[in-house]
């Protein structure tokens, strides 16, 4: 690891003019993913702005019934909360499948969402890779993919994004707040993740400089009946190879309103659309879970060693809206 400055912000515009005076600074909140890219010489930040004591480390309502999380939010604090447990319980359940204890109590909501992919071509500065030095090609096409992206890829990269919390999120239309040396603004948690296309190093919508200052979840009753399910290769402390976000509103039988987001399959937390409109109306049974998934499953383009997570996605849809139907009923 190469030297490198650190100074404590004491508010967020000074937080922010560090940035603007040095683009090679790095924000550090938790650090659980920024300090393991520093050790292995991904990230070689000039100095990094400790914003940890920044005002944004509050959970409080917004006049439309939601949530507005701030920044600094530790993973712990934000699962255990009693509005977002009782409100968005399937955010509770994302955050608690993403991590062990110990860094749920580091990590925050800011740097969770900024985490980088742990695709093994990526985190190996032997290797190439287009995320870390563009143009130099994607060794995960032709090699070992088992984990990787099945919608949303492109020749230039097929990693998938990491994030759990970031999955459910998704799933109930967040906001990304942030700040920059021009004033405060705002992205669409949907817009806030690039697609790959031929510029996979580029992978978010963040202006330069920018400081995450929040997230807000708009009002979203649905969600009060919500699940998270991650499927992965061991029973704990590891990523997924599989996930769903979801929530269903069951009126007389037929689903009036649901919510689907997919994890660990692109390179962003994955919006189901196709699978929403397939539901809205159709009747709350296997059957039409089944339609569903395939209907967001038809876009996928499976490479020869993950053809597994068209089918394993599929399964997991029909158990999780199954779950939340039965419940709905009783």
């Amino acid at each position: 690891m190469r030297e490198f400055g650190y100074e404590r912000a004491q508010d967020i515009a000074g937080a922010v003019a560090l940035l603007d005076a040095d683009p090679d600074a790095r924000f550090l909140g938790g650090g659980t993913n920024l300090v393991d890219l520093m050790k292995t010489g991904i990230e070689r930040p000039t100095r990094l702005v400790d914003v940890r004591e920044l005002p944004l480390d509050g959970i409080e309502e917004t006049e439309d019934g939601g949530l507005r999380i701030g920044a600094t939010v530790t993973n712990s604090d934000l699962a255990a909360h009693p509005e977002v447990r009782r409100r968005y319980p399937a955010l509770t359940q994302a955050v608690l499948a993403g991590a062990s204890g110990q860094l749920r109590n580091m990590a925050t909501v800011g740097g969770n969402l900024l985490q980088r992919t742990r695709c093994g071509y990526f985190t190996d500065v032997t290797r190439a890779c287009n995320k870390r030095v563009p143009g130099s090609g994607c060794p995960a096409v032709e090699g070992e993919h088992h984990n990787h992206a099945i919608l949303g890829a492109s020749e230039h990269c097929v990693a998938v994004h990491p994030s759990d919390m970031g999955v459910a999120l998704t799933a109930f239309d967040a906001v990304v707040s942030y700040r920059t040396a021009d004033g405060p603004g705002s992205l669409p948690l949907a817009d806030f993740y690039l697609p790959v296309g031929d510029t996979p190093h580029r992978e978010t919508a963040l202006p330069p400089g920018a400081l995450i200052t929040g997230v807000t979840l708009p009002a979203a009753p649905v969600a009060r009946t919500s699940r998270y399910r991650k499927v992965r290769e061991r029973a704990s402390y590891a990523f997924a190879i599989g996930s769903v976000a979801a929530a269903l509103d069951v009126q007389d039988g037929l689903v009036r309103e649901a919510r689907l987001a997919f994890g660990a399959v692109a390179s962003r937390p994955w919006r189901a659309h196709a699978a929403e409109r397939a539901l809205t109306g159709a009747p709350a049974d296997a059957a039409a879970f089944a339609a569903a998934a395939d209907a967001e499953l038809a876009a996928a383009a499976p490479l020869p060693h993950n053809g597994y997570k068209v089918a394993l996605m599929r399964n997991l849809v029909v158990a999780v809206l199954t779950e939340l139907a039965e419940e709905a009923a009783r």
